[in-house]
């Protein structure tokens, strides 16, 4: 099974490409998505670029994104729900089912906790796909997306099998 983990930002889109196989986990590749300056337009299309490109060299079977908490900040919320909506579209376009998870799923996941801090976070994304070092927080954040979908496989599959929508 191989996912692409997508965790959206207005200004930098963290992405990773994670196996599973047998019982291994294997990270095949991440990076982050900077959309860098310019209209609000021209910067989501770079983004929809950026993340085709990895679509066509890593081919996924599946997509799994993480579902942006909304704070106090109206201006914040729409960039952000633009940035996914771009995300979603290409994902759409290449035929990729997609999951979602919010950062708490995520981290009940991965950690354990739902409420766990960053350093957690990327302490159990090292531990469980056997890194050397630290990765980028944007590239961790979407490396724990595709290993709570991974993880949550099985579950996904019950729940299917018992309500086919």
């Amino acid at each position: 099974m191989r996912v692409l983990g997508v965790d959206p930002g207005s200004a930098a889109t963290g992405w990773a490409v994670v196996e599973r196989r047998g019982r291994r986990l294997h990270l095949t590749a991440s990076g982050v998505i900077r959309s860098g300056k310019g209209k609000r337009s021209e910067r989501l299309a770079r983004l929809a670029g950026a993340l085709q490109d990895v679509i066509e060299t890593f081919l996924p079977e599946a997509a799994a994104v993480e579902t942006p908490f909304f704070g106090r900040y109206p201006k914040s919320a729409l960039q952000l729900a633009e940035t996914r909506g771009a995300i979603l579209a290409v994902l759409g376009g290449a035929g990729i089912p997609v999951s979602d998870y919010s950062p708490a799923q995520v981290k009940m996941t991965v950690v354990g906790f739902g409420g766990a801090e960053k350093g957690q976070v990327v302490y159990m994304v090292r531990r469980l796909l056997g890194l050397e070092d630290d990765p980028p927080t944007d590239a961790a954040d979407a490396m724990a997306v595709a290993l709570a979908y991974i993880q949550t496989a099985p579950f996904r599959a019950v729940a299917d099998h018992l309500d086919p929508r």
